[in-house]
């Protein structure tokens, strides 16, 4: 699959309120194609590609940035939750499997966009005859949406918080499990999505190399296999 494609299903299958967070990759590949069309004039195509391009690049950093202060507080919150004991098991299960799941959509966010700006950067390259993808790529590697270390890190410690938690599910009455079961259903098939995009994106493709994201353990694909409620609707893991 192409990777517009590719981004376009990953954008469909994310979060409602993520949707226009996600790198532009339309229209700077439309600009890449007036790049190498037009010949080059004082307001060029390259000079809205490269506006464009750190555009993006604050966009990706905002949104990140501020997602990942906000799971800081929500962690801290769900640990403070389950320390008092508020509300229903049921309930506090929901809220903390459906955080972590957001949390693993943001690890994902991050792999799509830095994989679509090294992919619009080497067909600009390619178009254009311009060496541009490794200085841009030196500065990306650089940059807050980039570096995933405390998500990462907050996505083990909710893990951990699950398994003591909820070790199984044995203890949960029929209709308990059904009404876990039922409201995590969304959040399962979004992440599932993003995990097999994450795995699809790190085996190696066009953009291998130097920059090439690292190779992906999947322990949190483990976790929502063993968390994997009984449905109708099939979740397979690949």
């Amino acid at each position: 699959m192409k990777f517009g494609k590719r981004l376009k299903r990953q954008i469909e299958e994310t979060l409602p309120e993520w949707r226009d967070k996600f790198l532009s990759y339309k229209d700077l590949k439309k600009l890449v194609r007036l790049i190498s069309a037009a010949p080059p004039s004082g307001d060029s195509a390259e000079d809205q590609f490269i506006r464009l391009l750190d555009a993006e690049i604050h966009k990706l950093n905002s949104f990140f940035v501020e997602q990942e202060e906000d799971f800081i507080i929500r962690q801290k919150e769900r640990i403070l939750e389950v320390m008092e004991g508020h509300g229903d098991m049921t309930s506090i299960r929901k809220d903390i499997v459906n955080f972590h799941g957001e949390m693993v959509l943001l690890e994902n966010y991050s792999s799509v966009n830095y994989t679509g700006l090294a992919k619009i950067l080497k067909k600009y390259d390619k178009r254009t005859g311009a060496l541009l993808r490794l200085p841009f790529i030196e500065k990306v590697l650089k940059q807050p949406f980039f570096t995933t270390e405390l998500v990462s890190k907050l996505v083990k410690d909710c893990e951990s918080m699950i398994e003591a938690i909820f070790p199984e599910r044995e203890g949960m009455s029929r209709v308990e499990r059904k009404a876990a079961g039922a409201a995590e259903q969304s959040i399962f098939r979004n992440t599932m999505a993003a995990l097999a995009t994450m795995e699809e994106l790190r085996k190696g493709s066009s953009t291998y190399g130097h920059f090439s994201l690292p190779p992906i353990g999947s322990p949190e694909a483990d976790l929502l296999q063993t968390l994997q409620p009984p449905s109708p609707i099939p979740i397979v893991m690949n």
